[in-house]
């Protein structure tokens, strides 16, 4: 798998999210929305810089970063739908996108990551 796959569905999981964000705003949720707005667009982000990293450790090193972030996400996305600010179809779709490239980043990041003996 490509990182420019992963790169896209990083970019197009930060739009979906972005799309969840104003939407929760219009229903006066503004906390929790925010941190998923956060950590959900820096997955994209850090696998963009990753892309440009001084060395290979630095590429191993935003990719670990990504997939923090994706962890991050996906916690947010499971409060927000356990306290009923987002449905179960909402919270599944982002949620199954989220894990996907969660799926993604581990494997890069076990094909990148140095072996130590």
């Amino acid at each position: 798998m490509g990182e420019s796959i992963l790169k896209d569905k990083s970019f197009l999981f930060a739009l979906h999210i972005i799309s969840v964000y104003k939407e929760l705003c219009n229903r006066q949720e503004y906390v929790m929305s925010k941190q998923m707005l956060r950590s959900g667009t820096s997955i994209g982000a850090n696998i963009a810089e990753a892309e440009r990293g001084q060395s290979s450790s630095d590429f191993t090193a935003k990719m670990y970063i990504s997939l923090k972030e994706a962890n991050e996400t996906n916690y947010w996305i499971r409060l927000l739908k356990a306290s009923s600010y987002l449905d179960n179809e909402e919270a599944n779709t982002l949620l199954n996108e989220c894990d996907e490239l969660i799926r993604m980043l581990v494997a890069t990041t076990k094909k990148t990551a140095p072996r130590v003996f």
